[in-house]
């Protein structure tokens, strides 16, 4: 299968983990794939390498006309570079605060503002928030970030509607990568106890969906926030008290 034959796309945050396995899948289904990290990222054939900071503007705009001279537009842009900050509510300074919010918010904005001008009708746009970003997760730095990344999406989606580009959201739950894995082993076992499918994630269960969000196959999918989660954002809070009746009941 080519599904994203001849695409030009650009994820970022490719390094390892979760964005190194969407780049994969985006060259496996046979898109020229621009893969981007804090050291240029060696992924295989299909994948170009390159370093990127994405808090940084002139960064975005050299990598925008690295773009228009190679390959003269882009096709797809995946916006996955983000950092992790558990740190809560009454411990959150304003240094913290502030530098999630330019991984994880402007990051993105940039990307999508440098990028827009090369890419044509069909264009398509993912932006990589959190099941965070749709519940009151106790970090709270990192939860405000990935709540206005939702919000940055929605409002490109209005905008660049028109000129035929998408914009859409994925919020994964728990996925094993090399990010969660500096979570504590509770958070873990609280994750799958909340999760109605009973396991964590795998990076490629995401990176499937990207691939379906950037092909034409989505071409009518559009500013909408898609939970890859096992389905423990779904039940707000439900499942919990579903297994203490099933516990005190004496069911399986």
């Amino acid at each position: 299968m080519a599904r994203v034959r001849d695409k030009i796309v650009v994820v970022t945050g490719a390094g390892g983990g979760q964005g190194a396995t969407e780049a994969q899948a985006l060259a496996s289904e046979g898109a020229t794939v621009i893969a981007t990290d804090l050291e240029a990222p060696d992924l295989g054939d299909g994948i170009t390498g390159r370093e990127q900071d994405v808090t940084s503007e002139e960064g975005w705009r050299e990598l925008a006309d690295w773009l228009r001279a190679e390959h003269a537009r882009v096709d797809g842009l995946v916006n996955n570079a983000g950092i992790a900050l558990r740190a809560r509510l009454l411990e959150l300074t304003r240094e913290d605060a502030e530098r999630v919010y330019a991984v994880n918010v402007l990051g993105a904005l940039f990307g999508i503002q440098a990028l827009v001008p090369l890419m044509p009708r069909g264009g398509s746009i993912v932006n990589i928030s959190s099941a965070a970003g749709l519940t009151g997760y106790h970090g709270t730095g990192y939860a405000m970030s990935k709540w206005a990344l939702r919000g940055l999406s929605r409002s490109a989606s209005v905008t660049l509607g028109p000129q035929g580009i998408r914009v859409n959201t994925i919020c994964p739950g728990f996925i094993e990568t090399p990010m969660t894995a500096t979570a504590p082993d509770a958070f873990r076992t609280a994750n799958i106890a909340a999760t109605p499918l009973g396991r964590t994630g795998m990076p490629d269960e995401v990176a499937g969906l990207v691939v379906f969000l950037i092909s034409d196959e989505a071409s009518f999918v559009n500013g909408t926030d898609i939970a890859v989660d096992g389905g423990m954002v779904a039940h707000g809070g439900g499942k919990a008290l579903m297994d203490a009746v099933d516990a005190a009941q004496g069911n399986p």
